[in-house]
């Protein structure tokens, strides 16, 4: 599995992000970006993107903080990540760079196909997908897994083009049912294509191996296996419907 640096900058500011892709068979794929947890660019996030690549996608894990802000604990994330979802312009600039330096590195590599692009995130980067959809990016599919659901910014009727998957867990305190409404509520005003799993009984970070804060986090591997196969099989539906 490759990983290219790929250095890009937003209003002179350095970021970088990862090109993740198995180039054994040479085939344009489509390109994925992918917003990873409140912790960033780390190793985990590109091991989680190898994860999901295969043989299927080229992934950009996407840098929302900045090449010199690399978070080694939930301290230092919280503000980092506080500040982007308050601000959901910034946050949809950010996520509008990384799609396009992931479709020029992707193509220029031989391994993206620019017609089929599409965006995954965990929890943070389940809110930065959304945000990235409700910006009316031109892209086939976004999913949203253990992600904020809201925004201060909701989509109006016209703006999504993106298909939407929340996958979410029934017990997740971080975007609890009201926040569930109000996301069903936004969707079906704003006439979008969307679907919404929630697992009963699952806590937020459900697909992190190492989440356990009682009450609050947990890891849920049966959760974690539907969610990469409904994921997978959504991707194929909207790619599908993209090159009809």
């Amino acid at each position: 599995m490759h990983v290219n640096d790929c250095p890009y900058e937003i209003d002179g500011q350095p970021y970088l992000g990862k090109l993740v892709f198995d180039a054994s068979s040479g085939a344009h794929r489509p390109i994925v970006v992918m917003a990873p947890n409140w912790m960033g660019v780390s190793e985990e996030a590109v091991e989680q993107a190898k994860l999901i690549a295969g043989d299927r996608y080229a992934i950009f894990v996407a840098d929302l903080y900045g090449r010199d802000r690399r978070p080694k604990s939930v301290a230092e994330a919280g503000p980092l990540a506080e500040a982007l979802k308050d601000d959901p312009k910034e946050h949809r600039r950010r996520m509008a760079a990384a799609l396009r330096v992931a479709t020029e590195n992707a193509a220029s590599s031989g391994v993206g196909d620019p017609r089929r692009r599409a965006a995954i995130g965990f929890c943070l980067g389940g809110k930065s997908v959304l945000e990235l959809a409700r910006s009316g990016a031109d892209i086939s599919a976004v999913v949203s897994i253990h992600g904020d659901l809201t925004s201060s910014l909701p989509a109006s009727r016209g703006d999504l083009i993106a298909s939407i998957l929340a996958l979410h867990g029934s017990e997740d305190p971080i975007a609890p049912k009201a926040q569930r409404d109000v996301f069903e509520a936004e969707m079906q005003g704003a006439g979008a294509r969307w679907q919404l799993m929630v697992f009963g009984g699952v806590l937020h970070a459900f697909t992190d191996p190492d989440a356990d804060v009682p009450g609050i986090a947990k890891y849920e591997p049966a959760a974690t296996r539907t969610s990469y196969l409904l994921t997978h099989a959504f991707l194929h539906d909207a790619f599908a419907g993209a090159a009809a």
